[in-house]
């Protein structure tokens, strides 16, 4: 069951960055869920490096949202500009 709730929260936390951040994103559900476990994932990761979160411990969902975000502005800029 808990693999239900962090598909859920990751959708919800996808989404929520998707709002924040500027421009026309075109994911879909999968990869917005997809985006918002990376993005936890991300925040989890650089938490315990600087010291914020010890081993076993989930990031917060302010963070994950902010690892989401970047995550996002990261992929935006690889991709380029798109001609339409």
């Amino acid at each position: 069951m808990s693999y239900v709730w962090m598909a859920i929260i990751g959708f919800v936390v996808g989404l929520i960055a998707r709002a924040i951040l500027p421009g026309t994103q075109s994911l879909g559900i999968i990869l917005t869920a997809v985006l918002g476990i990376a993005g936890s994932f991300l925040a989890g990761f650089a938490g315990k490096a600087m010291g914020w979160y010890t081993d076993g411990q989930p990031a917060g969902f302010i963070a994950s949202i902010v690892g989401a975000i970047v995550l996002l502005f990261i992929v935006s800029k690889l991709k380029g500009p798109t001609s339409s």
